[in-house]
């Protein structure tokens, strides 16, 4: 039975980090490319520090941090923060292969739009990369609009990510 909570453990919320970390690597194994721009934008000391920091950069009540679990099984997570007044931007969302298409996703990305609306952001921004297919079906589903940039993209990214906008 699929239940998406808020961490509310030490260990829950590690099963958040390895989660972040699960998709660190799976963007990096995409292609030699995706690599590249994973590498330049996040690299590894950088990409620590922020999961590192994760409860606080996505604290409640501006930020949240979701934990997708089957049953006891871990099995996918995401978080939002306050990117600019009445602005979130959603972050890391991942869900591992065994729960690939058992609406994990969906579930996750329901509750963090949900709890923006609640917490009184009026939009929700978020990027992905272009090989990343499924998950802009789902956000285009969701009710997400495609848009341009929001932020600076490093060159080595320019053309390779693409930008979605919600109105709440």
């Amino acid at each position: 039975m699929l239940k998406i909570t808020d961490p509310k453990t030490p260990d829950q919320l590690d099963a958040v980090r390895r989660l972040c970390w699960e998709y660190h690597a799976f963007l990096r194994a995409l292609s030699p490319f995706d690599a590249k721009i994973v590498d330049a934008v996040y690299p590894a000391e950088k990409y620590q520090q922020l999961i590192e920091n994760l409860e606080q950069e996505h604290a409640p009540p501006t930020g949240a941090i979701r934990l997708a679990l089957n049953g006891d099984e871990v099995v996918g997570c995401g978080m939002y923060y306050p990117f600019a007044p009445d602005t979130a931007e959603i972050k890391r969302v991942y869900v591992t292969d065994a729960a690939r298409g058992t609406g994990a996703g969906y579930a996750i990305m329901k509750s963090l739009i949900d709890t923006a609306r609640t917490s009184g952001y009026k939009r929700i921004l978020m990027d992905t990369s272009k090989p990343l297919e499924s998950a802009q079906k789902l956000y285009f589903s969701m009710g997400f609009k495609a848009r341009g940039p929001y932020q600076d993209v490093p060159e080595i990214a320019a053309g390779h990510l693409l930008f979605f906008e919600m109105k709440l």
